[in-house]
């Protein structure tokens, strides 16, 4: 971390396990109206410094790039690392919403896939070949992916997971963002709350000292503060998953799960739990 806006990176094991120990009053309530942890851009801890600019950045900065390495690579670097956590340390400190980039490499002869975000990651993705291998690790996982030609080809792929992307510069802007879709209404299953605020070429000039890393330690504050007024829930301005970059910083992800102590269930709910254990305790007749 830089100077003064230095924060302890760590790991909370004690979130960890934190959906099984949620009340039982909130185990039948649909995941998409549960408050959840996410990182934004999860895989950029291991970027590869040595990576080419990947093919979908533009041409511009591929100019840049190859003309002018020494320059603009460490700038690229700066702006492209979200998250300084590994991906099971994100887990086990209590994010339950994981954001992957992937791409193949443009002109690589091999089928190895990669993580990306501006350049590629060192490493590479491994899939998990069949249900029985999850079942028989215990893994459970929901994935979302955002090509409908590939959706339509595999029916196990859940449809895209709306992400509220403000791509602003300033945090105030960012949290009016936020409002303001929150007054249109939440979407109905699973989504998004980015509180991740993104760079321009005119922030990067005008800050070449600047990293993405200081720029979001800086609007943290701001953030928890709004975070903390958030509810999850069905209702039009409730939240659901709400994914930030540098997660292991401050206390982001503690924040998300103690908003699932505003949830109250609905009385039917309630009502019918109550059916189902006083006819549970009924004689035989």
């Amino acid at each position: 971390m830089e100077g003064p806006l230095q924060t302890f990176v760590h790991v909370c094991h004690e979130n960890g396990q934190w959906m099984s120990r949620l009340p039982e009053k909130l185990w039948d309530i649909p995941l998409y109206n549960l408050a959840l942890p996410g990182s934004h851009d999860t895989m950029t801890y291991c970027l590869d410094k040595s990576s080419a600019v990947s093919g979908n950045e533009s041409k511009l900065v591929k100019f840049l790039s190859k003309c002018l390495p020494c320059i603009v690579h460490p700038i690229i670097m700066k702006w492209s690392i979200t998250q300084v956590l590994t991906v099971t340390e994100q887990l086990e400190s209590g994010v339950r919403y994981l954001d992957f980039r992937i791409a193949h490499k443009a002109n690589d002869p091999s089928m190895n896939l990669y993580f990306v975000h501006m350049v590629y990651t060192t490493v590479t993705v491994q899939v998990v070949p069949t249900l029985r291998t999850m079942w028989h690790l215990g893994h459970q996982v929901i994935v979302s992916y955002e090509e409908e030609v590939e959706l339509e080809k595999h029916c196990e792929l859940w449809p895209p997971i709306p992400y509220w992307w403000g791509n602003k510069t300033s945090t105030r802007a960012l949290i009016r963002y936020l409002e303001r879709m929150k007054r249109m209404g939440r979407p109905g299953k699973f989504f998004v709350a980015g509180i991740n605020l993104t760079e321009n070429l005119r922030y990067i000039l005008v800050h070449p000292f600047g990293s993405l890393k200081k720029m979001t330690l800086q609007s943290l504050p701001c953030l928890k503060i709004w975070i903390k007024q958030q509810y999850p829930g069905q209702k039009k301005k409730c939240i659901n998953i709400i994914a930030g970059d540098f997660i292991g910083n401050n206390d982001f992800v503690k924040d998300v799960i103690e908003l699932n102590t505003k949830i109250n269930p609905p009385l039917h709910c309630q009502s019918e739990l109550e059916q189902i254990a006083f006819n549970s305790q009924l004689p035989n007749l």
